[in-house]
């Protein structure tokens, strides 16, 4: 069974084609800057987005700007964008408009991993940002905005188009984990019962049960322990 596991990991390198697996305990890795590197994932969802919260770990040596999480539709290609714009500041960007955090770095850290969750909800505009769960002063946009559901979803790059527009100074390059998006501003305790493996709330993108295809150089190798 491992090796056809690992026989279809192969395959869907080579080919781009779909593969939906459960991958807990490995990582995509990006080794090189890029512009055209990355991984799509396909999100379960019916409808337009009021809410979401998006939750990742990374591990770079980067110090120049770098996408963490592009989600894009034909009409914008900044629906949703998840950047890290310098050492010590975050950005997320919902509807083409931007709130930057400022971030204190590898607070709590694992072996330089960073935890961040980034929500938003439509009612009152409400930005959240958590790094290795520590929460930071809340912003505010697009109140009542709704985000399209008819996008994609790409890690390593920042969309500027739809599925393109790439640019290999803002490719990122290092180690990428544990993706999750929900549907609702999600409580932190939830959050932490991933890492826990406990039981989640129903995701529109779970790490446990991914879609996702990997265009260029992107490999899929397990977590180092």
């Amino acid at each position: 069974m491992a090796k056809l596991q690992l026989w279809i990991l192969i395959l869907a390198g080579v080919s781009g084609a779909v593969t939906q697996t459960d991958i807990e305990g490995q990582v995509f890795v990006f080794p090189k800057e890029s512009a055209d590197a990355h991984v799509i994932l396909n999100m379960n969802h019916n409808g337009p987005l009021k809410n979401f919260t998006v939750c990742l770990r990374y591990f770079t040596d980067l110090t120049r700007p770098y996408s963490l999480f592009s989600y894009a539709t034909r009409a914008k290609d900044n629906e949703i964008l998840l950047f890290k714009d310098k050492p010590g500041v975050l950005s997320l960007t919902v509807g083409g408009q931007q709130v930057v955090f400022t971030v204190p770095e590898n607070t709590g850290s694992s072996r330089w991993w960073e935890h961040v969750c980034a929500s938003w909800e439509s009612a009152t505009g409400i930005a959240e940002l958590w790094v290795n769960w520590n929460p930071l002063p809340r912003k505010g946009l697009q109140k009542g905005y709704s985000i399209s559901n008819q996008g994609m979803i790409v890690l390593g790059q920042d969309q500027d188009s739809f599925g393109g527009g790439f640019d290999a100074k803002q490719s990122f390059v290092g180690e990428l984990t544990d993706v999750y998006m929900w549907d609702l501003v999600t409580v932190m305790s939830d959050v932490r019962a991933a890492s826990a493996d406990s039981q989640l709330p129903p995701s529109v993108l779970s790490w446990g049960a991914l879609q996702y295809q990997v265009k260029g150089y992107v490999v899929l190798k397990p977590l180092l322990r």
